[in-house]
């Protein structure tokens, strides 16, 4: 079993930025593809970016260019650096994994293979 961890939300005005981290408790965090979703009100969970193993990255269309999603193996860490952000952007944000030992999804922004999920950290982004 895998525990997440988010924390690093917050409120900001539209233009600002926020970092946003995600702790793992697992040995094997190396074997963890990773991934951040976010959900608006009314809306649709979707997926904002995602890393595999050996680096590779996804992004949504809508962050590309904005978010950075990066990991430090050393301390279990997942982050999703956010710059230039936009009313649009105001949703619970979640920090996922799957372990990717033997297969990485073919869309790590795809939320059907994730079987650990954080608590969430809101982030609000007001004009």
């Amino acid at each position: 079993q895998v525990q997440l961890v988010e924390s690093g939300g917050g409120s900001v005005q539209a233009g600002g930025s926020l970092r946003l981290s995600c702790t793992a408790s697992t040995v094997t965090y190396w074997l963890y593809c990773m991934a951040w979703f976010r959900q608006a009100p009314g809306k649709e969970r979707e997926g904002v970016a995602g890393i595999a193993r050996y680096g590779r990255t996804d992004y949504a269309d809508s962050v590309k260019g904005r978010f950075t999603i990066s990991r430090d193996i050393a301390k279990n860490t997942l982050y999703l650096q956010m710059n230039s952000l936009k009313p649009e952007d105001t949703a619970m944000f979640y920090c996922a994994a799957v372990s990717c030992a033997y297969r990485t999804p073919s869309s790590l922004l795809d939320f059907g293979p994730y079987n650990y999920w954080g608590q969430g950290t809101q982030v609000t982004v007001s004009s």
